[in-house]
């Protein structure tokens, strides 16, 4: 969309902006949705794959908001769906592992299935899902909150707690943003 490719091509800079910040503000009207994302630099993690470990934080951040809703009655199977990717094996045998001997916090226990990969031209989820990583990967890159702060409160947490969104830096790395203050 930010690029101008294919059909965006023809729609002027400022106008895909604001269907963006549109569809932003669309999305944080929901009473429903909650967000999980995850900043991560490369040699914070290093030699770990920070797709890999990206998607260990994301998935067990998930399991424990489904804990969490299943602790007040609301019990629910959830499903994680990604847009297609050359992980895509990797990461179902992860999803897999996780459950069945578990990841560096514990079992999966609320993931009803492994990872779902689908093309993001089939589904507008998945479009959704890349204009909030653009949100974050603009926030984190570029220092640019105005489209992470339009839905910043969509980010899971509970009692004052920001489980949903995560950031690692090198160690010793100061940071006052949204994820670590």
């Amino acid at each position: 969309m930010f690029a101008g490719r294919k059909h965006w091509r023809a729609i002027p800079r400022p106008v895909r902006q604001e269907l963006y910040l549109e569809v932003l503000d669309l999305l944080s009207q929901s009473r429903q949705a909650r967000l999980f994302g995850v900043a991560i630099h490369r040699e914070a993690i290093s030699p770990n794959d920070p797709i890999e470990y990206a998607f260990e934080q994301l998935i067990n951040r998930f399991d424990r908001f489904l804990g969490r809703l299943h602790k007040k009655g609301d019990t629910q199977r959830g499903l994680v769906i990604l847009d297609e990717s050359s992980y895509e094996t990797s990461l179902q045998g992860l999803a897999k592992e996780f459950g069945r001997t578990g990841h560096r916090w514990g079992k999966l226990y609320n993931i009803g299935e492994v990872p779902l990969f689908v093309n993001s031209r089939a589904t507008r989820m998945i479009q959704i899902a890349d204009m909030i990583a653009y949100a974050l990967r603009r926030y984190y890159e570029n220092g640019e909150a105005r489209y992470l702060d339009r839905i910043a409160h969509l980010f899971d947490g509970e009692g004052g707690a920001r489980h949903g969104l995560v950031h690692f830096r090198p160690t010793g790395t100061p940071c006052n943003c949204r994820a670590c203050r």
